[in-house]
C-alpha cells in the first residue's frame, strides 16, 4: 500500500496570482499609453485637415472679394463711410460647409513716387488705392487668411477726381532714427473716435482721410507718448492738430524714445556721529591709573579694602575722517559727597597729548564737571584728533565717584535721509501755450520721498528736468547731484538723484542702547507741540537715526518706543540745528 502525499503549493499559488496582477497593470498602462499616442495623432491629423480644408475655403473667398474689387470702377473702389467712400462693406459674414467666415475689407490711398512727381509737385497724391482682403474662422481650429492688391486708376483724371487729401505721418526716436511699428491713431477731434490706425514697420505712414483736421497720437509700448493738441485744448499748441486739404499732401513728424526714471534721495549736506564708552570692557581706554573698569562703571581702585585718593583714565583717539565740526563732550557720573571726577579735552599737537588751551576751550585746564561740554567752536584745522581724560579724587577712603558713560559727537559730511519731502519735478518740453501766454509743460508734478527719503519716478520722457521746493514748506533745496540743474535725462535710463535740503530750524536724533551705545533700528519717535499743531510720528534708521525737519523754535514733547525697551518721554528745545542722542533702557 502506497500513501501519495501532495505538494503543498498554496504560497506559489498566490505568488502567481499576485505576479499576474502586476502584469495586468502594466499591461494597462502600455495600451493606454499606445491609445493616448493614437489619439494625440488623429487629433493632430483631423486639425491639419480641418485647418487645411478652412483655409483652401477662405483663400477661395478672399480671391472671389479680390476678383469682384477687380471689376468694380475705380470710383467704386472703397469701403462705405470710409475714405476713399465706395460700394464695399467693410464687414460681412457668410457660412461654408458650416463655417462661418468673417470677410473684412480695408482700402486705403498710396502716395508712390513711381509717377516721377512728389509732393508738393505731385497736385493728386493719391496715386493708386491698396485693398487689404481678411477672411477669418473661428473655433478651436480657427485662422486668418489675408490677400493685398493694388487697384490703379485708367488715368490722371480718375486719379484727381477722387475728394480729400493724404496725411504723412513719420516716427524718430530722440536721435533722427526712425522707430519701428510704433502706434499712430488717428482720431476724431469732436467725437473722440478712432478713425483708423497703424503699425508701420518703416515709422512712416500715409493716410488716406477726407479733407478736415485730426488729432494724432503716437505711442509704443515702453515708449513716450506724443499728439497734436486743438486750440480749444491749449490755447497755443506747439504741435497742432494737422488739417488735410483736398488734393494734398499734409505732413507731420514726432518723436519718441523709451521711458527712463529716476531714483531719487531727499538728504541732508550732513550728519553726526560719536564716540561713546559705556565701560563693558577697556577696549577704548589708552590710559588708565588707579581706577578700575568693571560691569559698566569706573570707579577708584582700592587698596586692602580702601579706595586710592586719586586715579585717572584717557580714551583712545577720536579722529573722524569726514569731520565737519566738533559738536559736544557728554558724560554721566555720580559724585557722592567729598567725590569728584573732573573732565578734560586732549588733542595732539603734533609730538604729544596734550590739554586744549582755555583760549579755545574755556575751563579745559582745571577740568569740567556738567555735561555737556560745547566743543562747537574747536577749529578743525587744529583739532582734528581728540582724547577725553577723566581724573577721579575721593577724600574718604570707603567712598569713590562713579563714571557710568561719556561720549563725543561731532558732525560730519555724510548726509542724513530726510523723511516725506514735497517737491516738485518740470520737464522743459512744452505743449504749448496757456491763454495768458504761459508755457505749459509736458511734465510738471508734485512729488513726496518716502519714511526713509526716497522715491523712484518711472515712465519718464527722455527731457531736461528741474526739481524745486515750495519755499512754504520752510525748506531751502540748496543742491542737487548731479549738478547743476536743469539735469539731463537720457531715453532707456535710471539716473539717481541726490536733493540736499536745510532749514533754519531741525533735529537729528539718535536713538540707542544706553548700556552698550548699539543703535535701535525701527524705534517709533514721536515729537509733537499741540501750540503749533505739530504731530508728526517717524522711525529711526538702521543707525537709530530719525530727523525732524522744518521745525518751529519751540518746545516739543518727546515720546520714543521700541520693543525690548521701556518707553521713553521728555521734552527738547529746538532752536537752530539740534542734535541730541537718547539712551533707551532694555528690559529683561
Amino acid at each position: 500500500m502506497f500513501l501519495k502525499i501532495q505538494p503543498f503549493s498554496f504560497n506559489s499559488q498566490f505568488f502567481s496570482r499576485a505576479f499576474s496582477l502586476v502584469e495586468v497593470l502594466i499591461g494597462t498602462f502600455l495600451i493606454l499609453l499606445v491609445f493616448l499616442g493614437i489619439f494625440g495623432i488623429f487629433h493632430l491629423a483631423l486639425k491639419i485637415t480641418h485647418q487645411s480644408s478652412a483655409r483652401i475655403t477662405a483663400t477661395a473667398l478672399a480671391n472671389q472679394q479680390i476678383e469682384i474689387i477687380r471689376a468694380l470702377p475705380y470710383e467704386s473702389v472703397g469701403v462705405v463711410g470710409g475714405f476713399p467712400e465706395g460700394i464695399l462693406e467693410a464687414t460681412i459674414t457668410t457660412k461654408v460647409n458650416n463655417i462661418e467666415y468673417t470677410i473684412e475689407t480695408r482700402v486705403d490711398f498710396i502716395v508712390d513716387s513711381a509717377d516721377g512727381l512728389v509732393p508738393p509737385e505731385d497736385e493728386c497724391p493719391n496715386d493708386y488705392k491698396r485693398v487689404q482682403v481678411k477672411v477669418s474662422w473661428p473655433g478651436m481650429f480657427g485662422g486668418e487668411v489675408k490677400l493685398v492688391t493694388d487697384v490703379a486708376p485708367e488715368n490722371l483724371v480718375q486719379e484727381c477726381a477722387v475728394e480729400g487729401g493724404i496725411l504723412s505721418v513719420s516716427v524718430f526716436d530722440a536721435y533722427g532714427v526712425m522707430v519701428n511699428s510704433p502706434l499712430i491713431e488717428i482720431i476724431s477731434p469732436e467725437t473722440g473716435q478712432t478713425l483708423k490706425t497703424a503699425t508701420p514697420s518703416t515709422g512712416q505712414h500715409y493716410f488716406s482721410l477726407p479733407a478736415g483736421s485730426y488729432r494724432v497720437v503716437v505711442s509704443k509700448e515702453g515708449y513716450s507718448r506724443e499728439r497734436t493738441y486743438s486750440s480749444d485744448e491749449i490755447a497755443t499748441p506747439e504741435k497742432p492738430n494737422p488739417i488735410v486739404l483736398e488734393g494734398q499732401l499734409t505732413e507731420i513728424s514726432f518723436s519718441i524714445d523709451k521711458l527712463s526714471s529716476f531714483s531719487i534721495n531727499t538728504l541732508s549736506p550732513w550728519g553726526t556721529d560719536l564716540f561713546i564708552d559705556t565701560f563693558l570692557d577697556e577696549s577704548k581706554i589708552s590710559q588708565i591709573f588707579n581706577v578700575i573698569i568693571s560691569e559698566g562703571e569706573v570707579n577708584l581702585a582700592k587698596t586692602n579694602g580702601e579706595y586710592q585718593e586719586s586715579g585717572f583714565l584717557v580714551s583712545t583717539t577720536t579722529a573722524p575722517g569726514d569731520l565737519i565740526s566738533w559738536d559736544e563732550f557728554s558724560f554721566t557720573d555720580s559724585q557722592p559727597t567729598n567725590t569728584e571726577i573732573r573732565y578734560q579735552v586732549l588733542y595732539f599737537d603734533g609730538e604729544n597729548w596734550t590739554l586744549i588751551p582755555d583760549s579755545d576751550l574755556s575751563g579745559n585746564s582745571t577740568g569740567f564737571q556738567i555735561s555737556p561740554v560745547d566743543l562747537s567752536n574747536l577749529a578743525t584745522t587744529t583739532y582734528s584728533q581728540l582724547r577725553l581724560r577723566g581724573n577721579f579724587s575721593t577724600q574718604s577712603t570707603s567712598t569713590s565717584p562713579t563714571l557710568y558713560d561719556w561720549q563725543i559727537s561731532w558732525i560730519t559730511s555724510e548726509p542724513t535721509p530726510i523723511p516725506n519731502v514735497s517737491f516738485h519735478l518740470q520737464g522743459a518740453k512744452i505743449i504749448g501755450l496757456d491763454v495768458n501766454e504761459d508755457p505749459v509743460y509736458k511734465y510738471s508734478k508734485d512729488h513726496t520721498s518716502d519714511s526713509q527719503g526716497h522715491i523712484d519716478i518711472t515712465d519718464l520722457e527722455w527731457d531736461s528736468y528741474t526739481f524745486s521746493v515750495d519755499p512754504a514748506t520752510d525748506l531751502d533745496l540748496i543742491d542737487t547731484d548731479p549738478s547743476p540743474q536743469p539735469i539731463d535725462l537720457s531715453p532707456d535710463t535710471n539716473l539717481s538723484v541726490t536733493l540736499y535740503l536745510e532749514a533754519e530750524n531741525s533735529l537729528l536724533l539718535t536713538v540707542q542702547n544706553e548700556e552698550t551705545a548699539e543703535p535701535i533700528f525701527a524705534a517709533t519717535v514721536r515729537l509733537s507741540n499741540a501750540n503749533l499743531g505739530y504731530d508728526t510720528t517717524q522711525y529711526t534708521n538702521e543707525k537709530g537715526q530719525t530727523y525732524f525737519i522744518p521745525l518751529e523754535p519751540e518746545n516739543y514733547n518727546l515720546e520714543i518706543q521700541a520693543p525690548g525697551y521701556a518707553d521713553y518721554t521728555g521734552t527738547i528745545m529746538v532752536s537752530g540745528d539740534v542734535i541730541e542722542t537718547v539712551g533707551m533702557e532694555q528690559i529683561e
